[in-house]
């Protein structure tokens, strides 16, 4: 059996911006977040953590990877 390589769109601790509102979340288009968990199985997926200017965590969930961007330096 040939296992197949299959890259992730994002890595761990990337820096993304959501490119949609979250309103259950409380989060607007345009928040940045941080890449915490990466999944593959089923589909390829982002657990993501917003946080408040003092560090305190204001939202983690998973976001389907249509509705990020990487922000880039």
């Amino acid at each position: 059996m040939v296992k197949e390589s299959y890259e992730m769109k994002f890595l761990e601790l990337a820096v993304v911006r959501v490119l949609k509102d979250f309103p259950n979340e409380g989060i607007s288009k345009g928040e940045m977040g941080t890449v915490v968990l990466t999944f593959s199985v089923p589909y390829e997926a982002y657990e993501v953590e917003f946080c408040y200017s003092d560090g305190r965590t204001k939202a983690l969930f998973t976001i389907n990877p249509l509705h990020l961007e990487e922000v880039t330096k």
